[in-house]
């Protein structure tokens, strides 16, 4: 049987998926892939020979092009993070190769706006607008704080271009109901992709507490700042892994013995990090969509402890604990300490998080594109 064919443009590397929105592409593509999708992918970043040969596993082939991170960009009316990922190259592409086009995030969507190629598919990562006045909020940079905000309203403009597209493919209910009411039944909502692989849990009970995820995102900064002030003058044992230094939070921490950061780009294995914490602990000030992190702690790890900005909506409550101040995390924590990690409670993840399989969102992608 012929393979369908399927344009997906990227807006960044999707190999190795280590944070996010570059999660969700490139499980997406590996389950697309594995249901006969001939995938033509195109990726706004620099080419890796290495990576290169594992994106190849999946896709037809793999075209890069470099962002155009020019200054005056920033004083056009189209969002930077749009008019930095226009080419030339990638419209000739397009329309050199007949095929659907798959958008991943509104910020990829430049041809979507500028010519009139048909076929359209987007993949909603946030209600951009509003995850960026989030940033603004969160952020402590005057001149960052100007331009977040700024960028969040070329943002709400721009979304408009949306109408144009065949679908919109929404990662979460949230933003499910917002495009929703902005574009009717054009909006579809299919879950985050992931690595769906439960590990195996050697002990029933871990060490330490662990917090991963991108410390250069403003909100994480945020909710770090908040959980080193939980866990500070306490007993446990708190460990922050990110692949990103921040100066502020390290030399925060540099007196407090009780707490840790670890370096993922030393060759540290996140998912067994993960797996032999004891809790993994969650907080964000954003309620924007399902955090990949958090799908990835119920698949890899022992208890997840979050807020209910974090948890809220995302259909994942019954097998969270949830804590919201200062003094509930630390009781909560407490309580989780003296409970071992069962089976019984794997099992009854596995029952709720069979809806995120990867799979069926495969297929509800493929059979909306490709209906015959």
């Amino acid at each position: 049987m012929m393979k369908k064919r399927l344009h997906v443009i990227c807006f960044d590397n999707p190999y190795p998926p280590k944070y996010g929105g570059i999660i969700d592409v490139y499980y997406k593509i590996k389950a697309l892939s594995e249901l006969e999708v001939g995938v033509y992918l195109h990726v706004f970043g620099k080419q890796n020979i290495e990576e290169e040969k594992e994106l190849s596993k999946y896709c037809e082939t793999v075209f890069y092009y470099p962002r155009n991170n020019v200054f005056l960009s920033l004083f056009s009316l189209i969002p930077f993070r749009v008019k930095s990922r226009s080419s030339k190259l990638l419209e000739e592409n397009l329309i050199k190769i007949k095929a659907p086009i798959l958008y991943e995030g509104l910020h990829t969507t430049y041809s979507l706006f500028s010519n009139n190629l048909k076929n359209n598919y987007v993949r909603t990562h946030n209600v951009e607008h509003a995850y960026f006045y989030g940033l603004a909020k969160s952020e402590r940079n005057l001149v960052k704080k100007i331009f977040y905000l700024i960028e969040g309203k070329k943002l709400e403009r721009f979304e408009k271009q949306l109408e144009k597209a065949t679908t919109i493919f929404t990662i979460s209910k949230i933003e499910q109901q917002y495009f929703q009411h902005q574009f009717k039944e054009k909006a579809i909502y299919v879950p985050a992709f992931h690595d769906a692989t439960f590990l195996m849990h050697k002990e029933t009970r871990g060490s330490y507490i662990l917090w991963h995820g991108d410390l250069r995102v403003p909100d994480n900064i945020k909710s770090v700042l908040f959980l080193i002030e939980v866990y500070k003058d306490s007993k446990f044992n708190f460990k922050i892994a990110s692949s990103t230094i921040n100066t502020a939070i390290n030399k925060k921490i540099s007196k407090i013995n009780s707490i840790e950061f670890i370096d993922l780009n030393k060759k540290v294995n996140l998912f067994q990090l993960i797996n032999e914490a004891h809790i993994n602990v969650l907080y964000t000030f954003q309620a924007t969509g399902i955090k990949l992190k958090l799908l990835n702690a119920l698949y890899k790890g022992k208890f997840v402890l979050g807020n209910d900005l974090l948890i809220e909506n995302t259909g994942l409550k019954t097998i969270c604990e949830i804590a919201n101040t200062e003094s509930e995390f630390l009781k909560q924590t407490e309580d989780l300490f003296k409970k071992e990690f069962t089976t019984a409670i794997v099992e009854k993840r596995k029952e709720v998080l069979n809806f995120f399989s990867p799979e069926l969102s495969a297929k509800k992608i493929k059979e909306t594109i490709f209906p015959h």
